[in-house]
């Protein structure tokens, strides 16, 4: 009988049921997982998201590098500084000694005689934008000058247009001053060999005022060689006129391509303002190396003439009641 229920336990199918609660299977009758490469599982780790410019990284271990780009109103600012510093390399080589020694070589007056014909030259481009402009004083101001020192002046080359009794100064313009008055903003600023500090509206204002006469007079002011005379000799005028600028620019700043870009840009700004007759705070706007002395025109830069302050004399002192009238002593 025994042998019979042994053998009838032998022969039954495994049991189906969940395992005693408390019951802890044995440790070697689990397999252990596979053992990954450092490699791999460093692969399938999640990278870390981008941390925006401006916040702090939400681990404090992350070090975000941040950097300044360029200014708006300079977009390439990198190219227009190298072509601003191998300007100034060339200026302190070449120019810059040339436009001292037609200082030193040439006499006053007859510099001021150049300098008084090439601005009697642009007295036409003044008066067609003070047109555009419909600046009618301006433009009959312009007209009187050109006329006064074509004739008097003998081509120009004497100023009797300031002088009394018709006290007409100049007043520069140009197709930059006019796309500015009815509303073309300045666009990026370019520093450029041979023009210097510029905008893109600028530039093209400076591309029509040298093409208008030419266009309207034709011969000689069309040939080449007027273009080319003319050219140089006002390349040497504004030279000599804005070297105690660039001197002060050289010395007294630190980064002379930024102080010129920011002086450039506050004087066009003025002007234009000027034209509409707003109030702008030109002195805020300059800076800071640049501030203090007299403000010259930089290429199409002309700054805005001074007001003169109203001068009040005092009212004279009332006599005293004790006062007595001076003696007069007589022979």
């Amino acid at each position: 009988m025994q042998i019979l229920l042994a053998a009838a336990l032998a022969l039954a199918p495994a049991s189906t049921e969940p395992p005693v609660a408390g019951a802890e299977p044995a440790a070697a009758a689990m397999p252990a997982p596979p053992t990954q490469p450092a490699d791999a599982a460093a692969a399938k780790a999640p990278l870390p998201e981008a941390t925006p410019t401006g916040t702090r990284p939400a681990n404090p271990d992350e070090i975000v590098v941040t950097g300044e780009g360029a200014p708006r109103n300079d977009p390439a600012a990198a190219v227009n500084e190298v072509s601003f510093e191998a300007v100034q390399a060339v200026d302190k080589a070449i120019v810059g000694p040339i436009s001292d020694g037609y200082v030193m070589a040439t006499p006053r007056p007859l510099r001021q005689g150049v300098h008084n014909a090439l601005n009697n030259l642009s007295e036409p481009i003044n008066l067609v934008n003070s047109l555009l402009q419909f600046k009618v004083g301006r433009a009959f101001r312009a007209l009187g000058r050109f006329g006064i020192n074509s004739t008097l002046g003998v081509a120009g080359l004497f100023n009797f247009a300031e002088q009394k009794p018709f006290k007409l100064r100049y007043e520069r313009n140009g197709f930059a001053n006019t796309l500015g008055y009815y509303g073309i903003g300045a666009g990026p600023y370019m520093y450029l060999p041979l023009i210097g500090a510029t905008s893109t509206r600028d530039l093209a204002g400076r591309l029509l005022d040298l093409s208008l006469v030419p266009a309207f007079a034709g011969p000689p002011f069309s040939s080449p060689a007027y273009a080319t005379g003319t050219g140089i000799a006002r390349s040497l005028d504004d030279r000599v006129e804005i070297d105690g600028f660039l001197r002060r620019l050289r010395s007294e700043c630190s980064n002379p391509y930024a102080a010129e870009r920011e002086y450039y840009l506050a004087i066009r700004e003025a002007e234009i303002a000027a034209l509409h007759g707003r109030p702008f705070d030109l002195q805020s706007r300059l800076p800071a190396c640049l501030a203090e002395g007299p403000l010259v025109r930089v290429g199409q830069a002309v700054p805005p003439p001074a007001e003169q302050p109203e001068v009040k004399q005092a009212p004279a002192a009332p006599p005293q009641a004790d006062q007595k009238p001076p003696e007069t002593q007589t022979m």
